[in-house]
């Protein structure tokens, strides 16, 4: 191995002194986004990871040149604080409600079982982040600090996804992976499953592969002001990330709660949540730093457990602040945001992209609901055996959801398997309000998709159209229309240890790559590559690592992506060697859709007055729903066009009905 050294306890008295925080855990120095964490660093934590916020801002900045730097931030942010304070902003501003999703990324588990939390595990986290930053009395997060400071900002579970239809805030995916890097993470887990950020603050409770990394967070991204670069930074990896055991808090426990103490009372999340919203941590980082914030007192270094006051150290501080939200301190020890704090955090919700765009959205905001309304959500299918030889009959799962007020007790579901006859299952139970229930499907086939659509609910119609419908792909395949892919590799610094090659099913060799340039200490630039992959062919991509450590360490990944920008094949999590086996075929063909999907389109969007439809036929036909799903107009389209001069303003979907193609498009009437 050259030059990734690792250090291991060599001495007795070491594994004496640490045996009782490392007696099961790997005893190298740990590596998250590119920095090594001492023994010392780990010892202050009990063994964990408190937070990796920063270092992730330091590798997007090593990343991406035009993303700012602290420096530049810090110069951004101060004159703007200033103008905040003589204006009185921040004191004279009202509650600002964040709308959250929050996305629980599984691999099967049944609800409940690590890492799919429940429901109330989940809401007890936004529970925790009410009261540490709106500072409420009779709660942990309320405090009698002279400086301590109510936000005047709170969170809500969304109540709008965004297809217009109601949820309850909360995202499961199965991603048929046990646990996740870090880079993989960002390149996979984040991409494939974020909510618009303009409108939701995304958080993802996982479960990470180093069990010892709590959580990390992005910085709020560049300011687009004059003299500035107006990059706007990451907006596909933009959110909070956390450890499934440490999202949420015990304090709310009804007995399904998967938390493990000292970090189980939702302070992983306030903190990162505080870096999201622009603050730092309270030691600024280096030895007596800069948090920028005049009324926390200068640290020496973080803490961990929980100190006594006075805490004197050797920056000339009398007594640090151990119980600031933005310390490494036990989650029982914490308890305040100072004003300073709540002054950056008006800025940034104030000018920052993204978060200034949060202040308007209206995802909080609960659309009326019906009495009989059925939602249907195809679960992704893990098996991986499209290009073997005999591959076994595969059954689709889809998730019932019960969207509307009285309880779901019977539901019709019509379906066809790659466009077939189509058939009927009966469903029965008792689904309250926002609860599911996993529904399977015979397919009788291995590859392919299986088409679902609710019919009926409770024995009478379902009240909304918007949520009925959903398609199970089977299999590792790849359904295109467009056989133009892109490769991404993103190595590590050291290069010379990669290679790679994509071989289809006769074994060869289309695409390859490596070794490369090792480039320590330089981070290296991200690898991207055009290819044309054929349909109906399988294909094999490997690669390798000559020293057997792999490239995930060092925040390497890589990744396959389709000609829309969707990750269809990613990884990281090897040390020697790694293969994916997918196939690519021809778009989806089912009953509901045996043509391109992207043939239809319209334009303008927003619209004043006439809707053009491109690519429909004469006989096409349109129905327009509201944000309540329900029909406001529905006919035959007249030569391309539809007329809406007479709508309301507001969001609206239209479908479009083609011969056996019915595609849906969201419009906004101006």
């Amino acid at each position: 191995m050259k030059r990734k050294i690792t250090f291991r306890f060599s001495f007795l008295f070491l594994l004496i002194s640490f045996c009782s925080v490392y007696a099961q855990k790997d005893t190298q120095d740990k590596i998250v986004f590119g920095k090594k964490y001492t023994l010392e660093e780990l010892r202050k934590t009990n063994g964990f990871i408190r937070c990796a916020s920063s270092e992730y801002e330091n590798m997007l900045q090593q990343k991406d040149p035009k993303r700012m730097t602290d420096a530049e931030f810090e110069a951004w942010i101060a004159p703007l604080i200033a103008n905040a304070k003589s204006n009185q902003r921040s004191q004279n501003g009202g509650v600002i409600t964040i709308p959250v999703v929050v996305h629980v990324i599984h691999s099967g588990q049944a609800l409940g079982v690590a890492p799919n939390i429940t429901n109330a595990q989940v809401q007890s986290q936004i529970t925790v982040m009410n009261n540490d930053y709106r500072k409420a009395a009779g709660t942990p997060g309320f405090n009698t600090n002279p400086v301590g400071a109510d936000t005047m900002i709170q969170f809500a579970l969304a109540k709008v996804d965004p297809n217009g239809n109601p949820t309850d805030g909360i995202d499961r995916v199965n991603l048929c992976q046990t646990a996740w890097a870090t880079s993989a993470i960002d390149s996979y887990v984040k991409p494939l499953t974020i909510w618009d950020p303009t409108k939701y603050m995304n958080m993802w409770s996982v479960r990470f592969s180093d069990g010892q990394l709590l959580g990390y967070a992005q910085f709020p991204s560049n300011s687009n002001l004059q003299g500035l670069d107006p990059n706007g930074g990451y907006a596909d990896t933009d959110g909070v990330v956390a450890n499934y055991s440490t999202f949420g808090s015990s304090a709310y426990n009804d007995g399904t709660f998967l938390l493990n103490a000292p970090y189980d009372r939702g302070r992983t999340m306030t903190h990162e949540v505080g870096h999201f919203l622009g603050l730092r941590h309270i030691w600024g980082d280096s030895v007596c730093g800069d948090d920028y914030c005049a009324d926390t007192p200068v640290h020496r270094a973080s803490n961990g457990g929980c100190p006594s006051h006075p805490k004197p150290n050797s920056c000339n501080t009398a007594d640090e602040m151990f119980e600031n939200y933005m310390d490494y301190t036990n989650d029982l020890c914490m308890n305040i945001f100072t004003v300073n704090q709540k002054d950056r955090i008006t800025v940034v919700m104030s000018n920052s992209p993204r978060r200034m765009e949060l202040v308007t959205s209206t995802a909080d905001l609960a659309i009326p609901l019906f009495a009989n309304d059925a939602e249907l959500k195809a679960e992704r299918n893990c098996s991986q055996n499209a290009c073997t030889d005999s591959q076994p009959a595969i059954n689709a799962q889809f998730s019932l959801y019960n969207r509307g007020t009285s309880p779901l007790t019977a539901a019709v579901i019509t379906y066809s398997v790659n466009g077939g006859a189509s058939q009927t299952i009966n469903w029965s139970g008792n689904l309250t309000q926002d609860k599911y229930v996993i529904i399977t499907i015979p397919s009788g086939v291995s590859t392919g998709s299986v088409s679902a659509q609710i019919t009926s609910v409770n024995g009478t119609s379902d009240q909304r159209a918007g949520n009925n419908s959903s398609v199970a792909v089977l299999g590792n395949i790849v359904p295109v229309t467009n056989t133009n892919f892109t490769f991404e590799l993103q190595q590590d610094y050291y290069g010379s240890e990669t290679t790679w090659n994509l071989k289809n099913s006769a074994g060869t060799i289309l695409y390859s790559g490596g070794p490369y340039v090792d480039t320590d200490p330089d981070f290296p630039a991200l690898l991207t590559q055009n290819w044309v992959l054929p349909q109906n062919d399988c294909y094999t991509f490997t690669i390798n690592d000559s020293e057997s450590d792999g490239i995930y360490e060092y925040d390497g990944y890589y990744r396959i992506l389709n000609s829309s920008g969707v990750v269809v094949v990613a990884g990281n999590d090897f040390t020697a060697s790694q293969q994916r086996v997918f196939k690519v075929t021809g778009a989806l063909s089912t009953k509901e859709n045996i043509k391109e999907k992207t043939a239809i389109g319209i334009y303008p969007n927003p619209v004043n007055d006439i809707l053009n439809i491109t690519k429909a036929s004469p006989k096409a036909t349109f129905e327009i729903y509201n944000a309540v799903g329900q029909i406001v107009k529905k006919g035959s389209i007249d030569n391309n066009k539809v007329n809406v001069v007479e709508l309301l303003k507001g969001n609206y979907i239209i479908t479009i009905n083609d011969n056996n193609i019915s595609e849906n498009f969201k419009f906004i009437k101006k």
